[in-house]
């Protein structure tokens, strides 16, 4: 079992910048993909990015390109997503996740095994 637990959202004016953190507890060395998720009110849960263990293949959404930057510090067992230049259209619940296999495609929500509570991230205009 793996506990996943997101922290760092906030409302943040367009334009602004937010780091989100994960900390994950548990059987962590079985986290082979990780990955960031988020899900807009109305909207389906999607793919923001995501990192596979073994040669460090990382993803984007095309949306986010550019803008985002996923990170993971193994000794602290904490994934992080660093977003800058926040758009309104960022505002979302945002959701880590992690999965002891690889995932493909990597934004396939339905593959992904464990997830965090979310954290709200809202982007005022």
């Amino acid at each position: 079992q793996v506990q996943l637990e997101e922290s760092g959202g906030g409302l943040v004016q367009a334009g602004g910048s937010l780091r989100l953190s994960c900390a994950a507890s548990g059987h962590t060395d079985s986290t082979y993909a990780i990955g960031w998720f988020r899900q807009a009110p109305g909207k389906e849960r999607e793919g923001v990015s995501s990192r596979m263990r073994n040669n460090g293949d990382t993803y984007y959404a095309d949306s986010v390109k550019g803008r985002f930057t996923i990170s993971r510090d193994i000794a602290k067992n904490t994934l992080y997503l660093r977003m800058n230049n926040l758009k309104s259209e960022d505002t979302a619940v945002y959701y880590c996740a992690a999965d002891p296999r690889p995932i493909s495609p990597w934004y396939d929500v339905r593959q992904w095994h464990y997830w965090g509570q979310g954290t709200q991230v809202t982007v005022s205009s």
